[in-house]
């Protein structure tokens, strides 16, 4: 099994419409048949569903994924506030740590996958609980990282910090994608080329405003993509 490891500049910039375009992807344009599936360890804001906390992005993950589990093995950490995680386990008094993460990703290990596409919850550094880290977590595994941009003002700083904190770690970013967040930001193809001339990982894909996120996977270079995780 490959995974792949979805991390973003901020929150709210497009992790899962990205995530589920690169799960499509693969399933789609693939020569042979691929089995693949989305993993949300973390998801903040639940809904409560058939006597089940739930999280839109971890559904809309399952939904677009050829290898069906369940939605507990999907999203074992579903917090009900749409807070910051760590502060939402202290107050739902949910226990998150590393070695928890460890054992729900071996878990996945076990299973007939070929490609497990990992989305994380906010940015970068998110704190699992009061001395340790999502990132800490992402590095120990080895995942190859791809780096969601979302495009608006700020975004050049907050990819080059990200890159930057990631590299420092010992983190693999294969890749970044440009996601068009706000539809009204000036110059966004300047930025693009800004981005493309200080991140030093090749641009995996330019993505248009889509307001219903519909056919993302066309702007996304899956080829590439497999290339650098063989």
């Amino acid at each position: 099994m490959k995974s792949i490891f979805i991390t973003a500049t901020d929150t709210e910039v497009g992790k899962t419409t990205i995530a589920s375009g690169i799960i499509s992807g693969l399933i789609n344009q693939a020569s042979t048949n691929l089995t693949v599936a989305g993993f949300k360890p973390i998801a903040a804001g639940c809904d409560l569903i058939d006597g089940q906390l739930k999280n839109e992005d971890a559904l809309s993950l399952m939904q677009v994924s050829n290898a069906q589990f369940s939605y507990q093995k999907v999203n074992p950490f579903a917090l009900k506030s749409a807070i910051a995680p760590h502060i939402a386990a202290q107050q739902e008094g949910a226990n998150i740590n590393i070695e928890q993460l460890d054992w729900h990703y071996h878990q996945w290990q076990q299973t007939a996958l070929d490609y497990l596409i990992v989305e994380g919850a906010g940015g970068w550094q998110l704190p699992l609980n009061e001395s340790e880290y999502l990132s800490e977590w992402v590095v120990k595994q080895n995942m190859p990282i791809v780096l969601v941009v979302g495009l608006k003002l700020g975004c050049i700083n907050h990819a080059l910090l990200t890159a930057m904190v990631v590299a420092k770690m010992g983190g693999n970013i294969i890749g970044w994608i440009a996601n068009h967040v706000d539809p009204n930001m000036q110059c966004q193809t300047e930025n693009v080329k800004a981005l493309a001339h200080r991140l030093n990982m090749p641009c995996l894909g330019t993505v248009p405003y889509l307001a219903n996120s519909q056919n993302v996977e066309e702007f996304i270079d899956i080829q590439l993509l497999k290339s650098l995780i063989a």
